[in-house]
Formats: structure tokens, sequence, C-alpha cells
């Protein structure tokens, strides 16, 4: 049945059905395949079902394994195009090989080989060569696969349905992004919303990776549902939230009454795979939803995917087992806090040993190429991993810097030195992914003062072994990895230093060096040294 303004409705005996639609997502995997043919499974046995459920990632498929390491998201690619995805935005984490000699190669071979679209609102790929004839700024009901669109219309079971992505603006500090451009998620998605809306679309998915509750003064979920009219659905990413049941948003900014947002989110790592079922009224308002998360442990693997990603695996066996020729007397922890751990030990907050090791490492290689070099920085958020006692392998090392960084090295003043801590402690006792790991230095803050206020003293080893007051005036040569050093996490005294031409990447991979050091020890005792003291304690 058609109304008068052209809408198709659903009549059943005399009576007008609801529109259903369905909806698979998953997010946050980071090149965890483990479970991709449970993952398959459970899929395939969703369609059988329901043959035209949507299957959407919300991005952050880069970075985190060795499968990424050594195949850099094909492997994931191969077992996404077997599973049949219909779209994929962007995490933060797509963009961390900007830095790298190659550049965005990986993603952009990522896109070529995909058999779906990918959706962005907010991210201008122009600028980067690497993209043109991959990019197109601007909805598509005719969607190409391998190609980028701000959103795309889908028909299912007879009506349009909308689906446009967002990426975290944050992604400029704690990725690689290089010439990618950020927009603001808010107007883009305004704009998005009122072009569907203009095509007659008006049942709208916004596929988010700016995280469910994160920092509102950047972007969240929970904020552009109240803020943005005439989204209804939002699967997301990016805090890799557990939402077990989906979380529905019914007021807008100022706490007035507003149509229905439904938000969902899978966790992470492949563990789940997310489903929705979503019923909208003959004007595209929700009505009704019901969605869960369907744990993929115990479910039987596809022997399709089992056979492609053994394809993959086998090839890693070699890889991942090699040992370096270092043992580990203890193991070397990558602790991180929880909700109910407020005074625990964090990788993001504390000195930890692994994190001393890893800058002794830095300091090392960074000294064999100039000797200037005073002390060796490291951000808590690129150590991913521990490691365990004994014999430490290759794949170890590869999974604890896993994002491919360079070594650098800086020339700051003691006044960048010590705003630059500043930043690191600016969160205390919360974890930041920023906080520094230093080696050839000991930093004394204090908790009790205010955020930027925080730094007592910043004191490096100076050549006859004794420990030296930073002067703010005074010129140092310090090592960090590329990141860091083009203002990650948020170091805009850094970046200010690399727009200056004050950075030199030495292009010295993060993990061989580790690798490296860790073989030069021999012997690995766990330990931590006062490099990193809270005076207020």
């Amino acid at each position: 049945m058609t109304t008068p303004d052209g809408k198709e409705i659903t009549v059943v005996n005399g009576v007008e059905k609801n529109y259903s639609l369905s909806i698979m997502h998953t997010n946050d995997t980071h090149a965890h395949l483990d479970k991709a043919a449970k993952r398959a499974t459970a899929i395939k046995n969703i369609r059988a079902e329901n043959p035209n459920a949507l299957l959407l990632d919300a991005g952050d498929v880069f970075s985190g394994t060795l499968y990424f390491n050594e195949f850099k998201g094909q492997a994931d690619l191969k077992l996404m195009n077997l599973m049949g995805y219909d779209a994929m935005t962007f995490g933060n984490h797509e963009f961390d090989l900007g830095s790298s000699p190659e550049g965005h190669q990986a993603l952009a071979d990522f896109i070529k080989g995909a058999n779906f679209p990918f959706i962005s609102a907010n991210v201008n790929f122009s600028a980067d060569k690497r993209f043109t004839g991959l990019f197109t700024d601007l909805i598509s009901s005719e969607p190409e696969k391998g190609k980028i669109y701000n959103g795309i219309v889908k028909e299912i079971n007879g009506e349009k349905v909308g689906v446009f992505g967002l990426t975290t603006e944050e992604t400029a500090d704690i990725a690689s992004p290089g010439s990618i451009v950020f927009e603001n998620y808010i107007a883009e998605a305004e704009k998005a919303v009122k072009a569907f809306e203009g095509q007659g679309v008006d049942k709208i998915i916004a596929l988010t990776h700016i995280g469910f509750d994160d920092n509102a003064e950047v972007d969240n979920d929970l904020t552009l549902a109240a803020t943005v009219k005439g989204i209804d659905v939002i699967v997301g990413g990016h805090s890799h939230t557990k939402l077990t049941e989906p979380v529905i948003v019914d007021q807008d900014i100022k706490k007035q009454k507003k149509d229905p947002t439904v938000i969902v989110q899978a966790y992470q790592y492949s563990d789940f795979l997310g489903t929705l079922d979503v019923e909208f009224d003959d004007k595209g308002t929700v009505v009704k939803s019901n969605g869960k998360l369907i744990d993929l442990e115990p479910v039987a693997a596809d022997p399709e995917a089992a056979a492609i990603l053994k394809t993959y695996s086998d090839k890693l066996v070699e890889v991942n087992s090699k040992p370096i020729g270092a043992e580990a007397k203890g193991e070397l922890t990558n602790p991180r806090k929880t909700n109910s751990e407020a005074g625990s030990i964090s990788v993001r907050s504390n000195e930890t040993a692994l994190g001393n090791i890893i800058t002794d490492g830095m300091l090392n290689k960074a000294k064999s190429k100039n000797k200037d070099v005073i002390m060796a920085l490291q951000n808590g958020g690129g150590i991913r991993a521990g490691i365990n006692a004994g014999e430490i392998t290759v794949g170890e090392v590869i999974t604890v810097l896993p994002f491919g960084n360079t070594l650098a090295i800086m020339t700051l003043t003691g006044a960048d030195l010590k705003l630059g801590f500043e930043t690191s402690f600016k969160e205390y006792p919360a974890e930041s992914g920023g906080f520094l790991h230093v080696s050839g230095a000991k930093v004394e803050f204090d908790s009790s003062k205010p955020a930027g206020q925080r730094v007592v003293s910043i004191k490096y080893k100076d050549a006859s072994g004794n420990y030296t007051a930073i002067q703010d005036g005074e010129n140092y040569t310090v090592a960090t990895n590329a990141f860091t050093a083009k203002g990650g996490d948020g170091y805009d005294i850094f970046a200010k230093a690399y727009a200056e031409g004050r950075v030199t990447d030495l292009g010295l991979s993060d993990w061989e060096n580790l690798a490296e050091h860790l073989t030069s020890l021999k012997e690995i005792k766990p330990t931590t040294e006062g490099r990193i003291v809270d005076i207020s304690k």
C-alpha cells in the first residue's frame, strides 16, 4: 500500500504493520582474529533467519596483534569479505601508520580490497593522494565496494535506510593521520541527516567511532544522540563499551522529550557479535527495540573462515615463536586500573618495570645516533601488553609495541619539558594514554596541586652520573616515539617543536629497538626505581 506522499506501508490482514530492521555489529576488533571463524558462524546463523540483516563495523580493525603487524589488515579484510559486511567506518587506529615510511598505503590497500563501502561524514581524505579515486564527499544510494562515502542509502525490505559514519576528532592527537582532516562531528552529522531527509530517508543509522560516554568536550554517542535530531540508531565503537542491551536516549540536550535514539556497542576483540532488532512506525520513529550481545566463545567455527584464518596463522607460528635471546626472570606486567581499583597501579598513571625497560632501550638506541640525547619518553597508551616470565619471543615483543612507531629525537627547552610533564600528570590519578614513562631522568610531581601546576622537579643524569636539574632556558635533546613527538595524546608543546623543525624521525622500529635491548640484557628482572614520584604521598 502506498500513501499519497508515496510512502510504502506494509498492511497485514488490513492492519498496518511497523517496519522492522535487523542489524549485526562489531567494533574495536583490533586484529584479534582467533574468534573470527566463530563470528562467521554467528553471522550465518542470523542471516539464515533474516537474510536482509545489516552487518556493520564501527572501526579499529587495525592494530593490536601480530596479525596486523605481519599482514597490515589483509587477514582481517579477507575474513570480513567472507562474512559479507555492508559498511565500515574508520576508527582512530586505522590511522596509526601515517608516520611510517609507507604512510597510509596499508589503509588505502585495505579499502581497495574491500567488498563493501566505507563511511565517515567527518573525515576528509582529499589531501592524501593515496586516496584519490577512493574518496567521495557525498552520500550515495548506489555505493561501490572499496570506496569511501559520507554515508550510503540501502533499500532493505522495501524501505530506504540511511547509514553515515563518524570518527573521533581525537584521532588527530591519538593516531598519525598526517594530512587527513577530522571535522566537527555534530556539524557533519546534522548535514548528513539533512541530506538523507532530502532524499526521503527517515530511518537513519549513525555508525560511529567516537565512544559511548567519552569526554563530552570532544565527542561521544550520548551527546550525539541528544544533540542531533533525526538519528534513530547509533552503532558505536572506540570506548570498548559492553552494552549488554541497547541504551535509549529520549531527551535532547535541554532535557526535553525527543524521538528515541537507540545506542548499541559490542565491547572489543571480537568477543561478541552485537545484534539489534528495531521497529519504526510509519513516520520513521523508533517504537520498539531489542538487542543483545552474542558470546562467540561457545560458537562453533565456520569451516571456510577457519581455513582462511589458518593460511595466515600458519605464517605467524615461526615469527611468533622465535626467541630473541632474552629471558624474563619474572613477569613484566602491563597493569590497568578498574573502577574497583582506584588506588591501583596502571601503565597509564604509574612507573612500571616494563615502561622503564622500554625507555631504557629507546635511550640507548637514540644515544647511539646522537650523543647529546639525555632522556627518553614513552607514552603509556602505546604499551599494549606485558611479557610473561621465561624465554621472550618476537611475538611477545611486537604485541607490547604493536603500532609500528619509530624512534624520534626532539630539541626542547627545559620549559618545554616541564609543560610536557604537566600534560603527562594532568589526569592523575586517573589513567591517561599520554602518561610518560622515562629513562635517564627522575621526575617529581605533586598530585595535590591543580593540573598544570604539578611538576616539582625534573632531573637528568649527566655525563658524570649525577642528577642535574633541568633549566627552563636551556635546550635539551630528548628521545621519544614519532607519535608523541608529533603531538600525539595532546602534547601541543611537542607538536610546536615538530612544526618548528626541532624533531628528527630516526625511522627505527620501536619493537625492534625493544627486542634488541632485551637481547643485550639477556636476563631481565622486573624492577621500578623511583623514576616518577608523587611527593604528596
